[in-house]
């Protein structure tokens, strides 16, 4: 019963929202660090981008958008997708729906992948966690992929606060909490080239996993005060 009623637009709509204000609350009351600090001169030159991070990671990245840069997010049609999904437009983010699955091998990985290169071509930057379903800080090659057939680079950013609270769960998620320091950091576009064989992909796709694990371990040392 609780399963079914946990799948009513109702009951979605207002966990969806709680999630969002509890974000924005998080927001609200932190003081938020850059890295870079000219996070956009870097990268303006770029755009459109493919903006990724690692999944349990990703709740706060929204909030380092510029007001007025378009990214679509990718958010899977299964589980908890559709709460995600709510949450997400509540804090201004456009949403694609579909799986990032590993090769795109299912319909729903293969009609996200689609959909987010059309995006890509059309000017808009879009984001999408790296690792492969259930196998958390495992990078798959769809986003390796996605930068080869699109020609836009992905770039590998982490948001964390201090205080949080780090879960023991699959992908290591962790729960930002408010009156705390909020940081953004961004790591170095990351290119593929059009013609890159499964060697390339294979060696771009640790290129981005080493990136986030870099980019994670920096955000959370500045927020925990271990480094300026």
């Amino acid at each position: 019963m609780l399963k079914r009623l946990g799948r009513t637009r109702l009951v979605q709509t207002i966990i969806g929202s709680g999630l969002a204000f509890a974000l924005k609350f998080v927001w609200w009351t932190s003081r938020y660090i850059r890295e870079p600090a000219d996070l956009y001169g870097v990268l303006d030159p770029h755009m459109p981008i493919i903006v990724t991070f690692w999944h349990g990671q990703h709740f706060m990245v929204p909030f380092a958008r510029r007001p007025d840069l378009d990214i679509r997010v990718l958010i899977s049609r299964h589980g908890d997708g559709e709460i995600n999904a709510i949450a997400a437009r509540k804090i201004g983010m456009g949403v694609v729906r579909g799986s990032g699955s590993h090769k795109g091998k299912s319909k729903g990985g293969a009609s996200g992948f689609l959909a987010m290169l059309k995006l890509l071509e059309e000017g808009v930057s879009v984001s999408m966690t790296a690792d492969v379903p259930k196998r958390g800080r495992v990078a798959g090659d769809g986003i390796v992929l996605l930068a080869k057939h699109s020609g836009r680079p992905v770039v590998p950013v982490c948001f964390s606060t201090s205080p949080r609270i780090d879960l023991d769960t699959w992908d290591k998620a962790s729960i930002n909490l408010p009156f705390g320091r909020a940081v953004f950091v961004a790591g170095e576009p990351i290119y593929v080239a059009a013609d890159a064989d499964d060697a390339v992909i294979e060696a771009k796709r640790r290129e981005v996993a080493a990136a986030l694990d870099r980019d994670t371990e920096r955000a959370r040392a500045i927020a925990d005060g271990r480094e300026a």
